[in-house]
């Protein structure tokens, strides 16, 4: 039996799930007598339901009369007509279904205003929550556009892998100097930057035919599962993290043919941190002391040494080359990111500069030599008293 006066059915639809409706969505959709939206080319939904069936009818608003602009009523004009042409709808062709675009949220509390004076009855069929990561599609779609040769960005257009690296480089830093002041507004965003090189060397790859960023995301996905056989089978994972490791190790070296252990560390790297990653592995491999004391005292052999060397000497660079060597694996042992201890001690060095130069003891001011070295001693010198005691 029809509706009295017609009923109208809001669905809500999502522009980055355009074909995920709920079934309430599509039972209203079966029963409908007509389905409105206001552009039937450009709602993306459209396709989805031209491929089940359905016509999609063009909404036209309807002038507001007179009475309709009375401030009591809900809604915006905009909304209002639309609301009214809705009306006029039911009471003409029985069962209506609009289907609602983001930016019709004022429509529903304008309808409502219209409806009881016209025995229309509503009915809203919302969206379920969107699952996590449908804004990436937003991501993609957008960096699809930027790379449209048709009215695409000048700039986007015009870069490559290669013209790209730096960038890639330059926003991994912002990423870490974010992660370090614990800022997490800056994380957000600098993962963000972080995010836009991927999207754009995998869309500059899809242009070759070479790969899209869903081959990224598969291949991604597959390893993961690959490398956690102990979360995704039966597999036993081991007793630790360092038993996950090695198992990590062990399965990458048979992906890989065989490789060697060391393979896979780019040499790219900045120094320090390069250090730190094969010793990470050297570690792993039992070919480097475990414990702190025999560094040490490699350390201390070595700084003799450099104490009756000839500066600039390649003896000199070599034996320099050893003591960060030495320095990073006594980190390694004890369990201390090497570069992010050095850069921890960078960002010190820097205040205690400022903070010397702000108080007017730089080297142009003419203090004592004591008091110019001051932000070494502070922040990279002798620790002496200032060293933490535990227990």
């Amino acid at each position: 039996m029809s509706d009295p006066g017609g009923r109208v059915v809001l669905v809500e639809t999502s522009d980055l799930l355009p074909g995920m409706l709920p079934f309430q969505a599509w039972d209203a959709l079966a029963t409908a007598d007509i389905v409105l939206v206001r552009d039937p080319a450009a709602h993306p939904s459209a396709p989805s339901l031209h491929l089940a069936g359905l016509d999609l009818v063009a909404l036209d608003p309807t002038p507001l009369d007179r009475g309709d602009l009375l401030l009591t009523r809900p809604g915006a004009p905009d909304d209002r007509r639309l609301a009214k042409s809705l009306v006029a709808a039911a009471r003409e062709r029985g069962r209506v279904v609009y289907l609602l675009e983001d930016d019709e949220r004022g429509l529903a509390p304008a309808l409502a205003g219209m409806v009881a004076e016209h025995d229309i009855e509503i009915e809203l069929v919302f969206l379920a929550q969107l699952p996590r990561g449908t804004e990436l599609l937003r991501a993609v779609a957008i960096m699809d556009r930027l790379r449209d040769p048709d009215g695409g960005c000048p700039w986007d257009l015009e870069q490559d892998h290669h013209s790209l690296g730096r960038y890639l480089v330059e926003e991994t830093y912002e990423l870490l100097d974010a992660i370090t002041s614990e800022d997490d507004a800056d994380v957000k965003e600098e993962l963000g930057d972080v995010l836009l090189q991927v999207l754009f060397h995998a869309r500059i790859a899809a242009e070759r035919h070479a790969f899209g960023v869903d081959d990224v995301a598969r291949a991604l996905t597959d390893k993961l599962v690959r490398r956690h056989p102990h979360v995704f089978t039966d597999a036993d994972g081991g007793e630790d993290a360092d038993d996950v490791q090695r198992s990590w190790d062990r399965l990458k070296a048979d992906e890989k043919g065989g490789r060697g252990p060391l393979d896979g560390v780019p040499a790219s790297m900045p120094g320090l941190a390069l250090l730190d990653a094969l010793l990470r592995r050297v570690l792993r491999l039992d070919m480097m002391p475990s414990t702190p004391e025999p560094i040490v005292e490699d350390l201390r052999v070595t700084l003799d040494a450099l104490a009756t060397t000839r500066s600039g000497s390649e003896v000199t660079t070599d034996l320099v080359g050893r003591l960060i060597a030495q320095a990073a694996a006594l980190a390694r042992v004890l369990g201390v990111e090497a570069d992010a201890a050095a850069r921890a001690t960078a960002a010190r060095l820097r205040r205690e500069v400022d903070a010397a130069v702000a108080a007017g003891t730089s080297a142009d001011a003419g203090p004592p030599a004591t008091d110019r070295h001051s932000p070494w001693a502070d922040a990279a010198g002798a620790p002496g008293d200032a060293v933490p005691t535990q227990g």
